[in-house]
């Protein structure tokens, strides 16, 4: 399906919530994980900037941008871990089909993310950043 269908369908979803023609809403389903799909981002973003947008909606604690392995070039997606879970929510309802840098990005939910492969060249930083996020540790 074209992305920008995909844009506007969430759109609608987001509307029939609004005007409750909904029984519950549609991120109900969701409720089970802080991570949302971002894509179409302009090449030039870094996570950082990224983590700047995304943080008006809540602490982003995980991002995961996707890089060619060779390169290490961003390919335009990647998914973002909010510490807490009604985030997601907003991020999704207010981020999708938004202009960055002239691109229109989709934010959408992810149900089940599953962390990337360990590959053998990643340093002992990344691996632990892979592994426990970048949050603060509570006590």
């Amino acid at each position: 399906m074209n992305p920008l269908t995909n844009v506007k369908n969430i759109s609608k979803l987001g509307q029939q919530d609004l005007e409750g023609n909904l029984q519950t809403s549609w991120h109900d389903q969701y409720k089970g994980s802080a991570w949302i799909y971002v894509g179409g981002l302009p090449y030039d973003l870094t996570e950082g900037d990224i983590i700047s947008i995304f943080s008006q909606y809540g602490e982003v604690v995980n991002i995961n941008l996707v890089r060619d392995k060779f390169t290490g070039k961003q390919k335009g997606y990647g998914f973002l871990c909010y510490e807490d879970q009604r985030s997601t929510i907003l991020a999704v309802d207010n981020f999708n089909g938004i202009k960055v840098l002239g691109r229109i990005i989709r934010v959408d939910h992810v149900t089940n993310y599953k962390s990337p492969k360990n590959v053998e060249k990643l340093d002992e930083e990344t691996k632990k950043l892979r592994k426990e996020g970048c949050a603060l540790k509570l006590r």
